[in-house]
């Protein structure tokens, strides 16, 4: 599913509009990414969490040179999903 299709699939779930249910998506991408860029955690019960984690810097290797490489530090988001969302997929 797509962008296109979740707005879609949300405005006839929620009897709005697509240009609302796009407003709300967008709302809720920036307003998690503002959350996450300050450290925050987006907790939503039963559906899951994002999170933001940090990986050290390590060594790698170029798969075509076989030379060693330096991966700099980075922060990473991380999704765990809830109980309900787990239940719901199996």
């Amino acid at each position: 599913m797509n962008k296109a299709e979740l707005i879609d699939a949300m405005a006839e779930g929620a009897g709005i509009s697509k240009a609302d249910a796009k407003k709300a998506l967008d709302a809720f991408i920036d307003t998690t990414t503002n959350a996450l860029k300050t450290g925050d955690r987006v907790a939503l019960v039963g559906f899951g969490s994002f999170a933001v984690s940090e990986r050290s810097a390590r060594t790698g290797r170029n798969p075509q040179t076989g030379k060693e490489i330096n991966i700099a530090a980075k922060k990473v988001v991380k999704f765990k999903a809830g109980a309900d969302l787990g239940n719901a997929v199996n």
